[in-house]
């Protein structure tokens, strides 16, 4: 079947929640990422067949956020457009959903990606004062608009944000990666160590220029915001040492230092079929050789399940673990990612070797909105391979439910 080729894309800054996207909802992102994306790789909106987007903070204003993006970006109205969700890996999903559709023949470009803002998550009324509001804009006078709200107590005022919390457990995903890292003996040393090495590697990759490649400048008020502002140069093994853990504050390991942060930003990648970017005259990045997806009990260790989709994503491209010249993990937290690299060699799988792991660092320094993340991995793994000349490469993350992603990318030889 054809293939589907990386040909570029952009993403926005990821910066922290609260912070310099405060103001922009999840849409604004998207559209910016889009648009760049486009601009990128010199595509005419004209030319894409569809455009698919993860999220997972839905907003109640868009039913559909990927069609959305298309009516923004005042890009043909014939354009179809839908919203997928798979958790962090929502935008993986976008990708191989894109990556199947050109191999089948179904589109020839595809725009696919992910944006989530993590500062205005959509709040919900509690179930008694919505049933409350509908029955008081329902009545008739105003005195059964009163008694529609009788039964309202103060309890029921305060709104609802989204589940934090896994339905089947109850636990959070800082509290099982806790658990992931006693199961797996990841001492708070080496969570220390690789969440120092994640902020280093990103602020070398800003220094040299390789991230800024990738990253389109977002305009606000008459400024630019061109950065990621989450990593920290002035970290250090003992700054780390010295934060509290945050889920289990006797004997717990995982700290704000070494797992990610809440972040705004939007990522997208622009896939094109061979006979399309044969006839543009375009080199691409890399090809989509091969992906799977897998799952794992959410009671046992949440965030584990990359290490079983990756050998099957890895045997579907009919290669090993040592062919694969650079891999990108997304570090929900340091003891997932160090969970994670012992599971894959405890099953034989094999060994990642740090060099060729998250070598402009990852989710820890770079920061996680949730939708983007799997569409950022993604990039930076094709821009990657690119500047190395790698042949293969290997993207993973992991995701809420007990869901992993794994994807493999390939240059031509």
């Amino acid at each position: 079947m054809p293939r589907a080729l990386i040909l570029g894309g952009a993403r926005t800054p990821f910066v922290r929640a609260g912070t310099a996207f405060a103001e922009l909802d999840v849409l604004d992102l998207a559209r910016s990422a889009t648009a760049e994306a486009l601009a990128h790789t010199e595509v005419d909106p004209g030319e894409v067949d569809e455009v698919i987007f993860g999220n997972v903070a839905r907003p109640v204003a868009y039913h559909n956020l990927a069609r959305e993006i298309v009516l923004s970006l005042s890009m043909p109205t014939h354009v179809p457009a839908f919203t997928v969700g798979l958790a962090c890996a929502s935008a993986c999903v976008a990708i191989t959903s894109a990556a199947d559709h050109i191999a089948t023949g179904n589109a020839d470009v595809v725009v696919a990606g992910g944006s989530e803002s993590l500062t205005n998550v959509p709040l919900t009324l509690t179930p008694r004062l919505a049933r409350a509001l509908i029955a008081a804009s329902q009545a008739k006078s105003l005195p059964a608009k009163a008694r529609s709200l009788a039964d309202v107590r103060a309890a029921d005022i305060a709104p609802v944000a989204p589940g934090i919390r896994e339905t089947s457990t109850g636990l959070t995903m800082g509290e099982s990666a806790e658990r992931m890292a006693a199961i797996n003996r990841i001492s708070r040393e080496s969570q220390d160590a690789w969440a120092l090495r994640s902020h280093e590697r990103a602020a070398a990759a800003w220094d040299d220029g390789r991230l800024a490649q990738e990253v389109a400048p977002v305009y606000l008020d008459g400024h630019a915001v061109t950065a990621d502002n989450h990593i920290r140069r002035d970290s250090s093994l003992e700054k780390l040492a010295a934060l509290r853990p945050v889920f289990d504050r006797e004997h717990g390991t995982i700290t704000a230092g070494n797992a990610s942060p809440l972040t705004d930003g939007a990522a997208a990648v622009v896939l094109a079929s061979e006979a399309r970017a044969r006839a543009w005259g375009r080199e691409p990045l890399a090809s989509v050789r091969s992906y799977a997806y897998a799952a794992v009990d959410p009671a046992d260790q949440l965030l584990i399940a990359p290490a079983y989709a990756i050998p099957i994503a890895l045997r579907r491209a009919g290669i090993t673990l040592d062919d694969v010249d650079v891999f990108e993990m997304h570090e929900a937290f340091a003891a997932q990612v160090l969970a994670t690299l012992v599971v894959l060699e405890r099953n034989g799988v094999g060994r990642i070797p740090e060099e060729k792991l998250n070598v402009m660092g990852g989710s820890i320094a770079l920061g996680h909105p949730f939708g983007a993340t799997g569409a950022r991995v993604v990039l930076s793994l094709a821009n990657e391979m690119r500047r190395r000349n790698a042949r293969y490469g290997l993207a993973s993350v992991c995701a809420a439910g007990g869901n992993g992603a794994a994807i493999v990318l390939e240059r031509a030889a």
